[in-house]
Formats: C-alpha cells, sequence, structure tokens
C-alpha cells in the first residue's frame, strides 16, 4: 500500500490597507475569506474539509475559548479532525505538524487551518496583554511590560554575556525592510537604516520601537491534503519533510537559560531528523520576527550559528536581498504584519516562496523553506521544514 504524504495544497491571506482589513469585517468574516481563498487555491470546497484547526489570541475578538467549535457551526461543516492547541504564535507550525500526522494516518483527507484578527480596528492590543494567572505574581504587580518586557530581558543578558550589540540586533530590523520594499502587500516601504532603528524611541531597553513589531489586522489559512489528492487536483504540493515542537515555561522567572531557546533547540533539532538534511540544504528561512532579538536567539538555536554568534551571522545584511541567507521575504512581523500570531503568515510565505509565486522578492531555486514559529514570552516552538519535491 503506497504511504500517504502531507503536503500544503492550497494557502491565501486577507489583504490589509494600513494594517486593518480591506473592509469591515469581525473575526470570523475574516477567517471565512482566508478559508474561502484558500480552498480556491487548492481547487476544493468547504464541503471537502474534514479536518479543522485554528485558535487565537486571549481576550481579543475572536471565536472564544472554543475556535473549532464556533468555526466548525459558522463554516457549516462536522470535521473528524479537530484541533485547538494554543501554544502563542508557533501554534500554526504545530498545526502543520499535527495536520500532517492525521492526514498520514487516515484520520481526515483535507485539513483545513485558520487564523484571524483585528486586533489593530479593535485597538485591543495592550502592553498588559496577559491573562491574569497565579504564575505572573513575580511579575506582573511590578509592572513588567509584556510581551516585550521579557524579550528585553533576554536581549539585555544575551549582550552582557556575550557581546551582542544593538547595532547587531538593528541589522535584523533593516534587513527585513528591505525584503518588505519589494512585497507589494507589505506595510512599511520607508527606507530603513541602523541609525534610524538605533535612534527610535526606546520601548524596554535595550529594544527600541523598530526592534518591534508591527500590530496589525491580519487573517490566513492553509489547506493540506495527501499528495495524491493533490495530484488529481491539479495542484502544485508543497511536502511536509519535517516538524517538531516544544515549550518550556509561560513566565520569564521560569525560562531555563534567558540566551538560550531549549524548546527552539528541541523543535528544531526533530524537524531536521526528521526531514533528513542538514542546515545548508535551506534555501529560505522564515522565523518569527516579533522581536529583533528573538531572531537572533533562533538562529542560534536552530543551529545555524553558535550560541552567542547571532550577531555575526546577522552582521553585513547576511539576511537581506542579495544576502546569503535569504529570511522573512515577505518582511515580516517587523516591517510586513503582525496579526497578534505571526506564525500561520510565515508558512504562507514559504510555500509561496516554494512555488516561485513570489515576483520580486523571490528567491531563485528555494526547493527548500525552513519556518520557525515562537510563542508567548521565548516560551514556546514548532519548526517545519517544507520542499516543493
Amino acid at each position: 500500500m503506497k504511504k500517504r504524504e502531507a503536503v500544503i495544497v492550497g494557502v491565501a491571506d486577507v489583504p490589509l490597507k494600513d494594517g486593518r482589513v480591506a473592509e469591515p469585517l469581525s473575526v470570523l468574516q475574516v477567517q471565512a475569506r482566508a478559508a474561502r481563498d484558500a480552498l480556491r487555491d487548492a481547487g476544493l470546497s468547504m464541503r471537502d474539509v474534514d479536518g479543522l484547526l485554528s485558535t487565537g489570541m486571549w481576550g481579543v475578538p475572536g471565536p472564544g475559548q472554543m475556535p473549532t467549535l464556533t468555526l466548525a457551526e459558522y463554516f457549516g461543516i462536522a470535521p473528524r479532525f479537530v484541533d485547538s492547541t494554543n501554544i502563542g504564535g508557533s501554534a500554526f507550525e504545530a498545526f502543520v505538524a499535527h495536520a500532517a500526522t492525521a492526514i498520514e494516518t487516515g484520520r481526515c483527507e483535507v485539513a483545513l487551518i485558520t487564523y484571524g484578527s483585528t486586533q489593530k480596528s479593535e485597538k485591543s492590543r495592550s502592553l498588559g496583554g496577559r491573562p491574569s494567572v497565579l504564575t505572573m505574581q513575580y511579575e506582573t504587580p511590578w509592572g513588567m511590560p509584556t510581551p516585550v518586557g521579557g524579550y528585553a530581558m533576554a536581549a539585555m543578558r544575551h549582550m552582557h554575556e556575550y557581546g551582542t550589540t544593538s547595532t547587531h540586533l538593528a541589522e535584523i530590523a533593516v534587513a527585513t525592510r528591505k525584503w518588505a520594499q519589494l512585497n507589494p502587500a507589505e506595510m512599511m516601504r520607508d527606507p530603513l537604516s541602523i541609525e534610524d532603528v538605533l535612534g527610535s524611541p526606546m520601548i524596554s531597553d535595550p529594544l527600541h520601537l523598530l526592534d518591534s513589531c508591527l500590530v496589525t489586522d491580519g487573517g490566513g489559512a492553509i489547506v493540506m491534503t495527501t499528495a495524491e489528492n493533490a495530484k488529481a487536483l491539479g495542484r502544485t504540493p508543497v511536502y511536509v519533510r519535517g516538524y517538531g515542537e516544544s515549550n518550556t515555561h509561560w513566565t520569564m522567572v521560569a525560562m531555563p537559560d534567558l540566551t538560550r531557546l531549549t524548546a527552539a533547540e528541541i523543535a528544531g533539532r526533530e524537524a531536521f531528523r526528521m526531514a533528513g538534511i542538514g542546515h545548508d540544504m535551506i534555501d529560505v528561512a522564515q522565523i518569527y520576527d516579533s522581536f529583533t532579538i528573538t531572531v537572533l536567539l533562533t538562529l542560534e538555536a536552530l543551529g545555524f550559528c553558535k550560541r552567542g554568534e547571532g550577531g555575526a551571522f546577522v552582521s553585513g545584511q547576511r539576511t537581506a536581498p542579495g544576502g546569503a541567507f535569504p529570511l522573512n521575504t515577505s518582511g515580516g512581523g517587523l516591517s510586513c504584519a503582525h496579526a497578534g500570531m505571526l506564525g500561520i503568515f510565515l508558512l504562507i510565505e514559504a510555500v509561496r516562496q516554494l512555488r516561485g509565486e513570489c515576483g520580486e522578492r523571490q528567491v531563485q531555486n528555494a526547493r527548500t523553506a525552513l519556518v520557525h514559529g515562537t510563542g508567548g514570552a521565548l516560551s514556546s516552538g514548532a519548526t517545519c521544514i517544507l520542499s516543493r519535491s
């Protein structure tokens, strides 16, 4: 019997204007729009969907605490495989892994992954954006802004231990902006220099405003099925070659090591092991960029450079267009869009790169992509390795 191989066969995101959905839509409508377009991209319809995976942000407008129940009702479907795991922004990389497992074992034929947010339109995001839980008692009452305060602590410690500088972090923001300037769907297109980043307002020392992601609306969807189904549909499949996930903490006081993303190390190691490839086989990477320090720490954790060498790795615009390591080619969360949970949009960009659909920002001969999501305050990590063959 031929092995069932899971592939991504359709993707879509909802157009934005100045960081907001282009027309007034509820979060459910945003997800429905993205789902409709992704299914069209796949040559399928909602009646074909028998797997549904979705989650959302705490305390913001959306499908509530039971998103798959709400969405199944709204979409008019009765899926036989559901998942609403919430591990923050990395949830969607985990969803790809979970959907792949479900498809390969026959638990579903067509899996739909969705996300939507109107946080900018609703003005629902704040620096206090974490739920009140017992483990926050050592942080929230003392005024640490979240999530930026936790990331700032990690950045400061990395600077202390390894000599990393604000200029190193600014290199990431500048390179990402250069990719955004090639993306017609981006939010930020103005030229950006290292001096601009260092001169922007300090948000949480040592992180500046331009070290920080945007706050936008957004919606996205991914459709997965078998390679055999993709062939029958006449669609170009993107294969899911490897994946991994982990999480270590919720509060910063419980983070095992401020300069080490253990969850990303575990997730990346599992993804590379499953894919059976080395780091030199990755043609393009999409790495969660909630803050510049997130990218630097993740590059180290995934093994693209040694601990403490992230600053040197990104120097000289290595991750910019024309650089040796194409990274966050849409403009990422720093310059394109960040709708609260970025992971699904990293996957959509990776698929488009592998299908050769990115126009001016297309990475030539991109055959293999790594996508890594981060959730919470450097709390969770999930990695996917995708290929076009």
